[in-house]
């Protein structure tokens, strides 16, 4: 169960968008981002508040936040373009509460907006992809890769096939970690504890 949150709202100039703040009390942050605003995508997704919740219990502070046009969040789908915009606004407001964003963990669209920012935020020292899409989006090669890049992917996937991912994720990370979700497809389902274990475990491991 996700640990106490508030709901908030920060601006992304000239907009206002809504998110779900929880504060520990170190100096670690991650940031949280959705699967796609035209196909229902939103904070509130059992893959995302899985996310938060992992990090919550390794001790970081986290923001889940609606993208633009989505839920409470003011503006309009902008084909990753505004949303990447949106990341770096959610990080700003991080920073003015005294945290360090240290991780992206991006599900799905998420997560190719969050490894396609480019300038990458300087603080990050790890993204987290959670299935991400390349037979959907283009992964476009990484302008300058974290520190550390995760990938975990259900082997039912169609979205994110292994044999693909296999491929990319040297392009994306000489050192990219892959971790596969048995019997887990895009969407995990019944697969969200293996997915909790398996991230927990991911996040872990230095």
């Amino acid at each position: 169960m996700l640990v106490a949150e508030r709901h908030i709202f920060f601006a992304a100039s000239p907009l206002r968008l809504e998110g779900q703040l929880y504060l520990a009390p170190g100096p670690d942050a991650a940031i949280i981002t959705h699967p796609h605003p035209l196909y229902g995508g939103a904070m509130s997704n059992p893959v995302v508040t899985t996310l938060a919740e992992v990090y919550q219990r390794l001790g970081y502070s986290t923001l889940r936040f609606n993208f633009r046009g989505v839920g409470a969040s003011g503006g309009d789908y902008d084909d990753g373009a505004g949303e990447r915009d949106d990341v770096r606004a959610a990080a700003a407001y991080l920073i003015g509460l005294g945290k360090t964003v240290t991780d992206l963990a991006g599900y799905s669209f998420g997560a190719w907006v969050n490894l396609g920012l480019n300038p990458p935020l300087a603080s990050v020292g790890r993204q987290v992809l959670i299935a991400p899409p390349v037979v959907f989006l283009d992964f476009a090669p990484v302008a300058a890769p974290p520190a550390e890049l995760v990938a975990l992917v259900g082997d039912q996937d169609r979205m994110a096939p292994l044999d693909r991912l296999r491929t990319l994720l040297p392009c994306w990370h000489p050192a990219a970690r892959l971790s596969v979700i048995p019997g887990a497809d895009h969407f995990f389902g019944t697969a969200l504890d293996r997915l909790a274990a398996q991230a927990t475990e991911a996040l872990r491991c230095v």
